[in-house]
């Protein structure tokens, strides 16, 4: 689906229309962004999600674009006058002890050198996520937060979905080479991830075309995301679309939807792709369940020699020689949770645990205080499609290395504003 860059060269390094536009956007929104901090993390959250240089052929593809919007986003950070208090919560302050645990892990890898560039990549990460944190406050820039996510990953679903149209589901769907998502399966939990998303603006959007707008794209979205042949996926397709439901204040209509687009979406695709769904029933005889419960194995024995784990780069010969049932067999985590348990520990692996257990309770005391206040009906609309989306991250992640995919992240910082906001306007209507 997304074409591979080109080999360095003088030639290949042109600049493209794609390469323009993206430079030029950036470029239109430095003054947005000195003149307003927020629209820094907004635009961050647009290039590190979507990563559109990606799609170019020229020197976009190459060119720092995040680097010099956290650097204005900074700059302007110090001489507004907006408010930057960092909103400490159980989300934010279990995060931050992720964070230093990480950072106390990191000199006890077992490849220290090799560790240092994913190191510098994942803090960059939770650096701008704590800046989000910091910025986004109100509800006009949580929902601008949506869509921003929405937009940069339903690119990739209009665009996959019409690809899985075009060929008759006969291909398979790729995300955007050299990004979090390049992987078919990572792309297919990533769209899977917006459709819920989508959803919400669906909801709280008044253009009429807009809404049908949404409604194509998680289509197109949920179809690319069956083009990607994910089974993974596919499981967290299923447990999304079943807590949706159980969540639905309008559960027949909802059902019926459900009942009519699931069996459409799935006659669509061809006789191989049934087959590959099937082997889910079969993983004892599938070479790649067997590398993965073999790196898995691998990842627990390793915790439980190393008490601060193996750090970010354990996954090579040695490491498996000397704690893999099958030395030869070696494989990426393939799993959110084995992956922090084998990089970080038991102590790294409960502290991601509880951060997504006080996530999830935020979300639920959103719900819980808003439901029966009209003015708030948006933050539990919000706040039931953020845990659905991040039901479909805990079941498809179990099969996937996104352990520091950034969406998960962002949508924390979704849930902290959103329950600052509710936590405000319920002490205002108190007194």
């Amino acid at each position: 689906m997304s074409p591979a860059l080109p080999l360095m060269g003088i030639k290949e390094f042109r600049p493209t229309m794609r390469d323009i536009l993206v430079t030029l956007i950036v470029i239109a929104s430095l003054p947005l962004i000195l003149r307003s901090p927020v629209n820094g993390a907004l635009m961050w959250v647009w290039i590190s999600v979507m990563n559109p240089h990606t799609q170019g052929w020229g020197f976009a593809t190459q060119f720092p674009f995040a680097f010099v919007i956290a650097l204005v986003t900074f700059i302007s950070i110090l001489f507004t006058t907006e408010p930057r208090k960092m909103p400490w919560t159980p989300v934010s302050l279990t995060l931050l002890a992720f964070v230093l645990w990480m950072n106390l892990t990191l000199p006890f890898s077992v490849a220290f050198e090799a560790s240092l560039a994913q190191y510098a990549k994942v803090m960059k990460i939770m650096l701008m996520t704590f800046v989000c944190m910091m910025l986004i406050k109100s509800r006009y820039d949580i929902h601008r937060l949506i869509w921003v996510l929405a937009i940069s990953l339903g690119y990739y679903g209009i665009k996959g979905g019409i690809f899985t149209v075009r060929n008759g589901g006969g291909e398979r769907v790729w995300g955007p080479d050299g990004t979090f998502i390049g992987d078919n399966n990572a792309i297919a939990l990533a769209l899977i991830m917006i459709i819920p998303l989508m959803y919400y603006l669906h909801q709280n959007t008044e253009r009429r075309v807009l809404r049908y707008g949404l409604v194509g794209a998680m289509a197109l979205c949920a179809l690319a995301a069956l083009g990607s042949y994910s089974r993974g996926g596919f499981l967290a397709i299923a447990a999304m679309c079943a807590f949706m439901w159980l969540k639905s204040r309008k559960k027949v209509a909802l059902g019926g939807v459900l009942v009519f687009a699931a069996p459409l979406l799935l006659l669509f695709m061809p006789d191989r792709w049934s087959t590959r769904m099937d082997s889910i029933n079969q993983y004892q005889f599938d070479a790649s369940a067997q590398g993965r419960l073999n790196a898995w194995g691998m990842a627990w024995n390793l915790a439980r020699d190393r008490f601060f784990g193996g750090g970010f780069e354990i996954y090579d010969s040695h490491v498996f020689a000397s704690y893999a049932a099958n030395p030869l067999d070696v494989h990426a985590a393939h799993s959110i949770y084995f992956q922090v348990l084998g990089e970080h520990g038991f102590v790294g692996l409960g502290l991601y645990l509880l951060l997504g257990w006080v996530t999830w309770r935020s979300g639920a005391w959103i719900i819980r205080h808003a439901r029966n206040v009209p003015e708030l009906r948006w933050a539990v609309g919000l706040a039931t499609m953020i845990q659905t989306s991040l039901v479909g991250f805990a079941i498809g992640g179990a099969f996937l290395s996104l352990l520091y995919f950034d969406v998960p992240y962002y949508l924390m910082g979704a849930i902290i504003a959103t329950r600052v906001l509710v936590e405000r306007h319920l002490a205002a209507a108190k007194a």
